[in-house]
């Protein structure tokens, strides 16, 4: 039986960002796959914690699809994780609801993959921003997979994005059938 995905979209600016664009639209229309766009959903901010809740709970794995802000996630699914993962659900007494989904971070960089080193513009490889991300899974019992990254999304090249879009695809395929092993998500 095939495991059901949630992506949990989240673009401030989906129309300036043909990388997130493509990746979301090379996965929509797959079997098992359900896409909730925080940004339509919720555009001010008020989150129905138990609808996406419900939503959650109904799916295998989790997606979290959004750019790389300011070394992390865009504020809206920031504000979804506080809400949606909260104690007593997702951790603590009795927060199991999430325990053992596995979850993917799907994301976009402006810079490209140069940029991440020291002594370059962000002073650390990508791998140095990925903790608080992947612990927020961990803290919830969550199984993390490596991220899927693309680098340089400003300027990347049609067939480069065209690519990454098959290599997203190729591993929620995966991610549908089972667990995939780690280090199944490779870096763009």
């Amino acid at each position: 039986m095939a495991r059901s995905i949630l992506i949990v979209y989240a673009h401030p600016y989906p129309d300036r960002s043909r990388a997130g664009r493509a990746l979301l639209a090379g996965v929509r229309e797959m079997e098992g796959v359900s896409v909730r766009s925080l940004y339509d959903l919720y555009p001010d901010f008020s989150i129905d914690v138990d609808l996406e809740r419900r939503e959650l709970a109904g799916a295998d794995v989790l997606v979290w699809q959004c750019p790389f802000y300011w070394y992390g996630m865009p504020s809206l699914l920031h504000l979804w994780i506080e809400k949606v993962l909260g104690h007593g659900w997702a951790y603590g007494p009795g927060g199991t609801a999430v325990c053992g989904k596995t979850v993917l971070w799907v994301t976009t960089t402006g810079a490209p993959v140069e940029g991440y080193r020291p002594g370059a513009m962000h002073g650390h490889p990508f791998e140095a921003f990925v903790p608080a991300i992947s612990q927020t899974a961990a803290f919830c019992g969550m199984k993390w997979m490596p991220p899927l990254v693309v680098h340089g999304a400003h300027r990347i090249s049609n067939d480069a994005l065209g690519e990454s879009v098959n290599r997203y695809r190729a591993l929620l395929d995966r991610l549908s059938l089972t667990d995939a092993p780690q280090g199944a998500a490779p870096d763009a």
